[in-house]
């Protein structure tokens, strides 16, 4: 990356979520911002990619969680069926 500029990020994180992307970065045996690089930069990428062939990835359980939404029954909301009853006439 020579001659590029690099631009400051900033981000929040609660005392527990920093200490576990600390321990993380310790594993790797690089800094903090280091870390963030090497994980964030290929994530990004990766979802970026996906969003452009419009793939969605799941996890297990969230796979899950999408079959049984898939083969529930519907419901129709309270604005569904009030909209029945005015198609039909009883309005």
């Amino acid at each position: 990356m020579a001659g590029t500029a690099t631009k400051t990020l900033q981000a929040r994180l609660d005392p527990h979520s920093k200490r576990i992307v600390e321990q993380a970065a310790k594993l790797r045996h690089v800094g903090l911002s280091d870390y963030i690089r090497l994980v964030l930069v290929p994530t990004a990428r990766k979802e970026v990619e996906q969003a452009k062939q419009q793939v969605l990835q799941m996890t297990p359980d969230e796979q899950e969680r999408f079959w049984l939404a898939l083969q529930a029954s519907a419901r129709p909301t309270r604005a569904q069926r009030k909209l029945g009853r005015l198609m039909q006439g009883d309005g």
